[in-house]
């Protein structure tokens, strides 16, 4: 074999990008097809390459006998002697075979089970590499388009997009860019196939990722995300940090990072929510933009949920052709029935439900008395408060802003946000002493009254009654004295009815 071999195998590991070590097991592979297309088998070949791969040999391996029998398998000893002097019967023997006794069918077979065999571990090594990068972002340009579907070159190799894994809004050119998610490679006869996609929720969410760093770094995460391609992505995030917004970071700066992605997936409409573990809360957000007077659980068990909006706000909710409420109901993973206040009011539904709805729009509020009770309150500036004794929420209503302002650790963006939360939860509600005195006025009126009415009701009894004449004054008696009312004297009504 020629020194340019090693030259040769080199140029096939940066063409082919598949290791040395398979390019040589594929030369060895096509030596031994040729061997064996010119003497039957390969069984007895032996393929081996010098330390640089510079030269390669073929030998044959042969027993050597008494009497010969099989030309391809066995030696005499005659001629095995003549090769090696020392060899006996018995032995085996390996004589070099010079590639130039090959025929022509010989080469070809070689040539082809070569060809072949590097197919073959060009194949397997792309499947390998691109099997792993399942799920991940790409890029590649347009390149041809057949029955819908479009054909990417990827570079080493070439991707498919096809027409049900295309966005409606997008319409491609020739040599146009083409960002996609790898979402299936298989192997088939042709070679590798490589399915991309740009409908997938996992799409958006490597979107994410690229475009908001906290994603990228699981500050904040995806909850869930549901989509409509071309048309509208619901997107339920949360944040493992309590200073940080997760709707605000995934909008960014005056949107930037949000008008980005939209770029990305050609105007389609994206909602941005937080998750809440709270399902009554989560509706409510997953409905955005609309805005959502109250959500009602109706069967916990089989997630239902009755939603109810202002009229300005249903057609909002429900969304175009019901796109947003359905988008909602996957998010959530509840059913969701979204109703007017006027068509709640002309439900037929059961008493306990509906007594918990109107208590929904009833102005009764829980009465709290700690400020960490509040709706909204950071736990920073709880905490604070804490460490300055301050923990019910009267003691922080009696005091003005110019002395939150003076306590510990305290910030003026956090007495700002104390004040708007007071503000917004707390109803002060100061007695007023007319309405009291007239309310104590009439209380003892009634008192004053039922008094009246048992005086009354005693005389009644006592009317009720046989009276007799005290034997001494001759006055009014009745047999519930004991003593004479006017005179004093002592009264026992036996005697009077035996005198009688």
């Amino acid at each position: 074999m020629s020194s340019d071999l090693s030259n040769a195998i080199r140029q096939l590991v940066q063409d082919k990008g598949i290791s040395q070590d398979l390019v040589i097991k594929s030369l060895e592979d096509g030596l031994l097809a040729a061997y064996k297309r010119k003497y039957g088998t390969s069984d007895n070949a032996i393929v081996r390459f010098n330390d640089d791969y510079t030269e390669v040999t073929i030998f044959a391996k042969k027993k050597i006998v008494d009497k010969v029998n099989d030309m391809v398998l066995e030696i005499s000893l005659s001629d095995a002697l003549a090769y090696n002097s020392e060899c006996e019967i018995g032995d085996e023997l390996l004589i070099e075979i010079n590639p130039k006794e090959f025929d022509r069918t010989a080469i070809q077979s070689a040539r082809q089970k070569y060809r072949q065999r590097l197919r073959e571990i060009q194949k397997d090594s792309m499947y390998s590499e691109y099997k792993e990068k399942v799920g991940e972002m790409i890029i590649g340009y347009y390149q041809r388009e057949r029955n819908g579907n479009i054909y990417v070159d990827l570079g080493k190799v070439e991707g498919v997009l096809p027409k049900k894994y295309q966005s409606p809004r997008e319409i491609y050119h020739l040599n146009d860019r083409i960002k996609a998610l790898i979402y299936e490679v298989n192997k088939n006869t042709s070679g590798l196939q490589i399915i991309l996609s740009r409908t997938h929720t996992d799409f958006v969410c490597r979107i994410f990722e690229l475009e908001v760093p906290e994603i990228y770094d699981r500050t904040v995460e995806i909850f869930k995300i549901v989509r409509e391609p071309g048309y509208r992505t619901k997107i339920a995030v949360y944040s493992n940090r309590e200073d940080v917004d997760p709707v605000g970071a995934c909008v960014g700066l005056k949107g930037v990072r949000i008008q980005a992605i939209v770029k990305e997936l050609e105007g389609e409409k994206i909602d941005i929510l937080k998750y809440d573990p709270d399902p009554r809360v989560f509706i409510k957000n997953a409905l955005s933009p609309a805005e959502v007077r109250d959500v009602v659980i109706l069967d916990e068990a089989k997630k239902q949920a009755l939603v109810i909006v202002t009229d300005a706000n249903f057609a909002l909710a429900i969304g175009k052709q019901g796109l947003n409420v359905r988008l909602a109901n996957k998010l959530v993973d509840w059913n969701i029935d979204v109703k007017t206040e006027a068509q709640f009011a002309a439900m037929d539904i059961n008493v306990e439900t509906k007594r918990a709805i109107s208590a929904l729009f009833s102005d009764v509020r829980e009465e709290i008395s700690k400020i960490s009770e509040l709706p909204g309150i950071p736990i920073h500036i709880v905490n604070i408060l804490n460490e300055n004794k301050i923990e019910l929420i009267e003691e922080i209503v009696s005091m003005k802003e110019e002395e939150l302002k003076k306590l510990k650790d305290l910030s003026d963006e956090d007495v700002k946000t104390i004040m708007q939360i007071i503000d917004e939860n707390v109803e002060i509600v100061e007695e007023d002493k007319t309405s009291s005195a007239l309310e104590k006025q009439g209380t003892e009126q009634d008192e004053n009254k039922e008094n009246t009415e048992i005086k009354e009701e005693v005389i009644q009894e006592e009317a009720l009654l046989e009276t007799y004449e005290c034997p001494e004054c001759n006055a009014p008696v009745n047999p519930n004295m004991t003593s004479c009312p006017n005179c004093g004297i002592g009264l026992s009504f036996e005697e009077i009815e035996e005198e009688e």
